[in-house]
């Protein structure tokens, strides 16, 4: 769900605010004609340099409450008379700051998502579930993307980080959402999806924590939605006969069940649930030199592995990078959106994403059929450049 003011997107205001200030100095103060009408920023000493910049002011842009600064449109003419007012101290040409550009993370380039990008793959059609700490509802590199939401334990951080019951109060679910399916609007960063619908389904808490039953009940509800993928970076040691079921009704229902595998490693045979139950594909974690990453579980029951070591990505407020099977996850979620979106059902992206991972030379308890190939999935290649 979006936030909206007067019926329009907060993005979209703020598109809308930065195109009309580009174009109103398009020009430049120092180009213009003397006649010509520029926007500037007159910083006054006092009320009358304040009624001064009024007085050659076309219009009033804006007035400050806090400071003593008033942005005005004028002729350039009165706007250079305004800098020999002794009650004026500047005048400056109201110009524009951009985003910073954005970021395309290690992981979403080493498993050839930019290239599924660059072909129209985009997940656009899917439904993307985040079952995880919620996600932030105010995050410009996710708020276009944010479908429904739906806390199974709610948000505690106050009415300010906790707009709705699902927000993220901890960070974790807005970092995976992040991974699996960023907005690609030049800030930021991008995931391996940019265009699927991502519903936050709010099962652990502020601390990380959720109990079976919360958990069950989230993946329950995520298949009497209908909708395609579910992403668990998530797990314990022991499972439970609630989640088993859960995740039985979840893949009948044609959920795409996607979990990380564990941090648990250096370690053998030591797969956590729900990863570990066959209806769950397994995913461990790779780093950027694609070595298996130290920390990650490995077992029979992985099936693929994904980046997952210094993962820069979204989280409430801003960007960070964590690393964990966490983060291996939600690669694994947004490359399902996309075969889901294209028409595959559950088992046919499970089968689609093991027959086409890449082999890197790791043993197939640690990667199991190989890290991730979003390209080839697709039936692109890394050369495919429309």
């Amino acid at each position: 769900m979006v936030e909206k003011a007067n019926g329009v997107s907060r993005r979209n205001v703020l598109k809308l605010a930065g195109g009309s200030l580009a174009t109103a100095t398009a020009s430049g103060l120092a180009a213009a004609k003397p006649d010509d009408t520029v926007e500037v920023n007159v910083g006054f000493s006092n009320e009358r340099g304040l009624s001064a910049a009024r007085n050659e002011a076309d219009d009033v842009v804006r007035e400050f409450d806090s400071i003593d600064v008033v942005t005005i449109r004028a002729a350039k003419r009165a706007a250079t008379a305004l800098e020999n007012n002794p009650n004026v101290r500047y005048v400056e040409e109201n110009g524009t700051m951009h985003a910073l550009a954005e970021t395309e993370p290690w992981g979403i380039d080493r498993v050839d998502a930019d290239v599924a990008h660059r072909n129209g793959e985009t997940g656009n059609g899917a439904d993307i579930a985040i079952l995880d700490t919620g996600i932030d509802s105010d995050h410009p590199d996710l708020q276009a993307n944010l479908g429904a939401g739906k806390a199974f334990v709610k948000c505690k951080g106050g009415p300010k980080k906790c707009r709705y019951s699902w927000d993220d109060d901890n960070d974790h679910g807005t970092h995976c959402a992040g991974i699996a399916d960023a907005d690609d609007n030049s800030e930021g960063v991008v995931g391996v999806s940019t265009e699927a619908t991502l519903h936050a389904v709010k099962v652990l808490d502020k601390n990380g924590s959720g109990s079976y039953s919360d958990i069950a009940a989230g993946i329950e509800y995520v298949a009497d939605q209908g909708w395609d993928v579910g992403s668990m970076s998530l797990g314990g040691s022991s499972g439970s006969q609630a989640l088993k079921d859960a995740v039985q009704y979840a893949q009948d229902k044609g959920v795409f069940l996607v979990a990380a595998a564990g941090n648990d490693g250096p370690c053998t045979d030591c797969v956590g649930y729900p990863a570990a139950y066959s209806e769950v594909v397994a995913v461990s974690s790779t780093d950027s030199s694609d070595a298996l990453s130290g920390f990650s579980s490995t077992g029979p029951e992985v099936e693929i592995a994904a980046p997952g070591t210094d993962i820069y990505s979204t989280i409430p407020g801003g960007y960070d990078t964590f690393s964990g099977t966490s983060m291996a996850c939600p690669h694994v979620a947004g490359a399902a959106g996309q075969l889901m979106a294209d028409g595959a059902t559950n088992s046919d992206a499970r089968s689609t994403l093991k027959n086409n991972a890449e082999d890197i030379g790791l043993a197939s308890n640690e990667s199991g059929s190989g890290l991730l190939d979003v390209a080839a999935a697709l039936g692109l290649d890394s050369s495919d450049d429309t």
